[in-house]
């Protein structure tokens, strides 16, 4: 399966104490061309002031599915432990009638243990919190298989992680999309392991779209940084990869480099 090159923008949702600047941002990345947003599902920032500005990521995709016409919109990623599975599953179908199909099911296991604590979620294992997915997974399927009205589309699943034992098995049974937090080195081990696990299911790999996040090196001009981050993005897209993430802060939400990326997405296309 050839799978076309896209381009996602993880619209951040915190410190930005106004959330008119996450609605400009969203349309900016629509206008400009941006295939999919993302936001995050964590209840406090991830970095900057630990208490900071910070909104909720499931209520928001709901009015980004109202919001916009074109751009595919989902979390990278939602944290599977904070609502039941049954639960997640009509949001995602509901989000997706709002939105006519254009909802990416965004998930993973969780790990940000501050989220845990003050919103009263055990917070277990890596390992716990991992069965855990493995649990929820068939059953968010089969919940979307039940409900009235269906969703508009087989919504597709992208589960966000490389563990090689538990995480990229997850992926072979159950994603369309597979995000790994990787660089040129390590993506070709991660992919053929993902490519074992797919054999043992007896899955094309080819049918999982491969994607991963791109970010501006410290300590350098962003002229410099850009072409960077252009080449890390050819080098990784000759090696399978095509979708490109590039995380965007608030409360200004730069896309300058987002719109680098969609002009070298359109000059391979």
């Amino acid at each position: 399966m050839t799978t076309p090159v896209r381009i996602g923008v993880q619209i951040q949702p915190q410190h930005s104490p106004e959330y008119s600047h996450m609605r400009d941002a969203l349309r900016r990345a629509e206008d400009m061309g941006v295939d999919v947003a993302f936001n995050w599902d964590h209840f406090f920032p991830l970095y900057g002031d630990p208490d900071g500005a910070h909104y909720e990521c499931w209520t928001m995709l709901g009015a980004w599915a109202e919001q916009t016409s074109r751009i595919e919109i989902g979390a990278l990623v939602t944290c599977n432990s904070y609502r039941n599975p049954e639960l997640l599953a009509d949001m995602a179908r509901t989000v997706d009638n709002i939105s006519d199909g254009r909802l990416i099911l965004g998930i993973g296991s969780g790990w940000k243990e501050k989220d845990y604590d003050e919103y009263g979620y055990d917070f277990g294992t890596a390992g716990s919190r991992l069965d855990d997915l493995a649990a929820a997974l068939p059953r968010i399927r089969a919940r979307l298989g039940k409900l009235n009205p269906a969703p508009t589309r087989e919504i597709p699943i992208l589960i966000g992680g490389q563990g090689e034992k538990k995480t990229l098995k997850l992926v072979a049974q159950h994603a369309h999309i597979w995000h790994g937090f990787v660089d040129p080195e390590s993506y070709a081990h991660k992919s053929a392991v993902l490519a074992e696990h797919c054999a043992a299911v007896g899955r094309d790999p080819s049918e999982i779209q491969h994607s991963a996040g791109v970010e501006l090196n410290g300590g350098v001009s962003r002229g410099e940084g850009v072409k960077e981050l252009v080449a890390k993005a050819d080098e990784l897209h000759a090696a399978g990869i095509t979708l490109f993430t590039v995380g965007v802060n608030g409360p200004d939400y730069d896309l300058s480099v987002a719109e680098e990326l969609c002009r070298w997405r359109d000059s391979i296309s």
